[in-house]
């Protein structure tokens, strides 16, 4: 490779500050298996991968990668030395622009989750501003099928190419494991979030309300929402309920493992990691039947049509009897492993290099 026939990719992780919610999970992995392949591309592709994202986090990916300090006054004009052949952001929430000069812009958009949780003409203006981020690039990925069907339903007009790259999910079975503060032996079912209200928190409280005897345990990330969870399970006097939060990954590899089945109800996903990771342990998922997540579970999952106690309860009594069926949880597990960090970084490389000898 000759002397200066490098091509720079800028991979644009913004301004993240923990990995512990959705988007820190994909940015986290995603960056781990594409800098695994840094040395194979320098050396075949001439390609050098720089991570944008802010100076504490620094080193996350290795030595064979470039990394690129953060500031926020790149959301109006982010000034570099060197040229981009590609820049790829990792999410729609990430405001810092590409450098000046960047060739091609690609984006991932892991879901429209404001038709959800907006309202009026909130949902306008937010339709105007995707709209607008999409038009701009030069391709976009959305992580599933559902994704892509809402841009081209719900943004009309946009004219950029968009790939659907399904989400690898995190096998946590051979990590080692550490039990939950101040659990015990006592069964219980699991659920893994942030904790906002689009994951329907308040039906998993009808469901302890409506089943007393069976412990549940909310554990995930911190988020503004976590207090009022808290005074609602104490207001409702859900002594079932526990609460753990900031699990690391040895913790959270022992709740998969000793949870009876996990559960998500949620209202609004682009994806839906946490399930997978569960179904990795060959544990019973029982999802709502909403937005994405039919197209993450498949018919290995178990699903919610009502959000009332009584109903969900049944559901769950149902499918974790059903698991007692010979070979389930094996089909359960292979289920999850065909989503691999693996084939998703191949499938971003692959679409990489389609852009870049395109033009």
């Amino acid at each position: 490779m000759p002397v200066g026939a490098a091509l720079h990719i800028g991979l644009g992780l913004g301004r993240i500050r923990h990995w512990h919610d959705g988007l820190g999970e994909f940015s986290r992995q995603l960056g781990t298996a594409l800098a695994q392949a840094a040395p194979r591309l320098r050396a075949e592709r001439g390609w050098q991968l720089h991570f944008h994202l802010p100076a504490a986090l620094h080193g996350e990916f290795g030595p064979e990668v470039g990394y690129l300090g953060t500031h926020t006054m790149q959301r109006w004009v982010h000034l570099r030395p060197m040229r981009f052949a590609l820049w790829h952001t990792f999410h729609q929430h990430n405001r810092l622009r590409p450098p000046a000069g960047t060739r091609l812009r690609m984006e991932t958009v892991h879901d429209l989750n404001f038709l959800h949780n907006k309202q009026g003409a909130k949902v306008e203006r937010y339709r105007r501003i995707h709209r607008q981020r999409l038009q701009h690039l030069d391709s976009a990925v959305a992580i599933t099928h559902h994704v892509a069907a809402d841009i081209a339903r719900e943004l009309p007009g946009v004219s950029t190419p968009v790939d659907v790259i399904h989400n690898g999910s995190t096998d946590l079975t051979g990590v080692a494991q550490e039990p939950l503060p101040d659990m015990d032996a006592t069964p219980f079912l699991l659920h893994v979030s942030r904790m906002a209200p689009s994951k329907n928190i308040e039906a998993l409280l009808a469901l302890a309300a409506a089943w007393p005897g069976q412990r549940l345990v909310l554990a995930g990330a911190p988020s503004p929402y976590t207090e009022e969870v808290r005074r609602l399970v104490a207001e409702r006097g859900l002594h079932n309920v526990l609460i753990r939060l900031d699990l690391s990954e040895s913790q959270k590899a022992w709740a998969y493992a000793h949870c009876e089945g996990f559960l998500f109800p949620s209202l609004a996903e682009g994806f839906g990691l946490p399930p997978l990771e569960a179904m990795h342990f060959g544990k019973p998922v029982f999802l709502s039947r909403l937005t994405s997540l039919p197209e993450v579970g498949g018919q290995e999952a178990f699903y919610f049509d009502r959000f009332d106690g009584a109903a969900m309860r049944a559901v769950v009594e149902q499918g974790l009897a059903a698991c007692a069926e010979p070979g389930r949880r094996a089909r359960i597990a292979a289920h999850a492993r065909q989503f691999s960090w693996r084939r998703c970084a191949d499938a971003y490389l692959a679409l990489y290099a389609r852009l870049l000898e395109a033009r």
